[in-house]
C-alpha cells in the first residue's frame, strides 16, 4: 500500500485515524517505507547523528564516528548499542507494596513479595523509556540485540559501511563495573555509568 509522507508521519505520531491504521497494517508494504521512516525521525530529533534503526518511542540506534550507539530523542548517549542500555539509564524499582499502589491501586496492585516494577528513565530529559514488571532478582532484560549489518545488508540492500560483530556488551560493562567496585571498595552501581557525551 501506498503511504504518503503525511500519513506517514500521522502513523508515527499516534494521529493517523483508526480506519486507516488498520488499512495500513494488514497492506503490503511500500518499498521504500523503511527509508521514508527514518527521514521523517531524523527531522524530529535535534542532534546531527544518522538514525539507523528506532528502538521505540524515544530511543535509537545512531551513526556517530564509526561507531553504533543508542541515543535518546534528548541526545542523551547510552553507549554501544550491543551493550544494554537500560543499564545506563536511571532505574526506579517498584519494590514495596506501597510503591506497587501507587500506580496499582488496591487489589490491583502485584505483589511485592513476589516481583517488582522498573522504570528506566533517561537521566537527561526524565523521558520514562520503559517500564517492566519482573520476579525479584531478576536480571535487567536486554529488549533486543539487532543485527544491523544483516537488517540493511539482506532485507534493505544496503550494506553499511563498517561492519560490526553482533554479540552482546553487557556482560563486559558489569565486570568494569565490578572491577572498579573492588579497586575503591565501593560494590554500589554508579548512578549513572560515564558514556560519553550527553
Amino acid at each position: 500500500m501506498s503511504l504518503s509522507r503525511d500519513d506517514l508521519a500521522d502513523l508515527i505520531g499516534g494521529t493517523l485515524p483508526w480506519p486507516q491504521v488498520r488499512q495500513v497494517v494488514s497492506a503490503p508494504k511500500d518499498d521504500d517505507r523503511f527509508q521514508h521512516l527514518l527521514e521523517i525521525l531524523q527531522a524530529r530529533v535535534p542532534w546531527p547523528e544518522k538514525i539507523l534503526l528506532p528502538l521505540s518511542a524515544h530511543l535509537y540506534v545512531v551513526e556517530q564516528g564509526g561507531q553504533r550507539i543508542v541515543k535518546c530523542d534528548c541526545g542523551h548517549e547510552f553507549g554501544d548499542w550491543r551493550c544494554n542500555w537500560k543499564l545506563r539509564a536511571l532505574i526506579f524499582a517498584r519494590d514495596s507494596q506501597e510503591r506497587m499502589e501507587e500506580i496499582y491501586p488496591g487489589h490491583t496492585a502485584p505483589s511485592a513479595k513476589l516481583s517488582e516494577v522498573r522504570e528506566y528513565i533517561c537521566p537527561t530529559c526524565a523521558t520514562l523509556l520503559k517500564v517492566e514488571t519482573v520476579p525479584l532478582g531478576y536480571p535487567v532484560i536486554f529488549d533486543a540485540l539487532p543485527d544491523l549489518d544483516g537488517f540493511y545488508r539482506e532485507w534493505l540492500d544496503a550494506p553499511l559501511a563498517n561492519t560490526m560483530e553482533c554479540v552482546d556488551k553487557s556482560p563486559e560493562l558489569v565486570a568494569e563495573w565490578a572491577q572498579a567496585a573492588g579497586a575503591d571498595g565501593d560494590t554500589a552501581r554508579p548512578a549513572v555509568p560515564p558514556t560519553g557525551k550527553a
